[in-house]
């Protein structure tokens, strides 16, 4: 039953003593597919030497809304030169973090719009990070997507069913978290419910937000079975069906991944 584990952050501090231990573990899960995902561009060679030396780990390029503010000085050139390396498969993550608030809005904005830009030059799918800023998101996406077409993911979705509604609407995917086994996230398994089985994906953002039984403690790629199994129940289909479906979703935004 494979699974693809397509965000998660594998160069922070939380995986330093045992990163290959961690990646044999997602692989005895059934995680045979890790993406670690970029914060900072400034970081590339980190993420770089990550994805070299493990196989089946891919990488992306990108600054993190919380650090928009440090990097818009980084052209959208550079970072599509950077996504040209054979196992960068995406762009970001960027997006609006309007819960923490770590950079300026405005910052963000800007950061997110170079993001897209590299996003249509490149033809690599964009990591969006939509938190607590669903209007304002749901605007900037149409107004982008009018101008010129570009692949997208909302990862880690915890907005509300009108955001969902319009990024579909617009063709992106969206993915689930250990958030949805949540005890409190009835509202957001039933926006899951209702996204089509061929726009899901599934990811832990490790280290963060283990999903339960796990909840409290360091997240690991090989939990995503666990959110997978999870979505499966909201979705009314068994394990190896969501396992199926996910991965052939991510091979079709991803599609870089089926080369690389």
């Amino acid at each position: 039953m494979p699974l693809v584990d397509h965000h998660c952050h594998l160069d922070f501090p939380d995986f330093a003593s045992e990163l290959n231990e961690v990646v044999a573990r997602a692989a005895s899960a059934g995680v045979t597919t890790l993406v670690t995902i970029s914060t900072r561009v400034r970081k590339f060679n980190v993420y770089r030497a990550i994805a070299e030396q493990h196989p089946r780990v891919f990488f992306s390029v990108g600054t993190h809304p919380h650090q928009a503010h440090e990097e818009l000085d980084v052209p959208v050139a550079e970072i599509v030169a950077r996504s040209k390396h054979p196992k960068c498969i995406a762009i970001g993550e960027a997006g609006l973090d309007y819960h923490y608030d770590k950079s300026p809005r405005s910052a963000q904005r800007e950061g997110l719009l170079n993001h897209i830009q590299a996003a249509r030059q490149s033809g690599l799918p964009l990591v969006i990070h939509s938190r607590e800023a669903d209007a304002d998101m749901a605007d900037l996406l149409e107004a982008e997507m009018a101008k010129g077409v570009f692949k997208a993911v909302l990862h880690c979705f915890t907005g509300g069913q009108q955001l969902a509604d319009r990024a579909l609407a617009l063709g992106m995917y969206i993915s689930a978290s250990g958030v949805i086994t949540f005890k409190k996230s009835d509202a957001l398994r039933e926006v899951f419910a209702s996204v089509p089985l061929d726009r899901l994906l599934v990811e832990t953002d490790a280290p963060y937000l283990a999903p339960d039984p796990h909840r409290g403690k360091r997240n690991e790629p090989s939990f995503v079975a666990r959110t997978a199994s999870a979505l499966a129940s909201v979705k009314g289909i068994s394990d190896e069906a969501i396992a199926d479906a996910t991965t052939a979703n991510f091979y079709r935004l991803y599609d870089k991944a089926k080369t690389s």
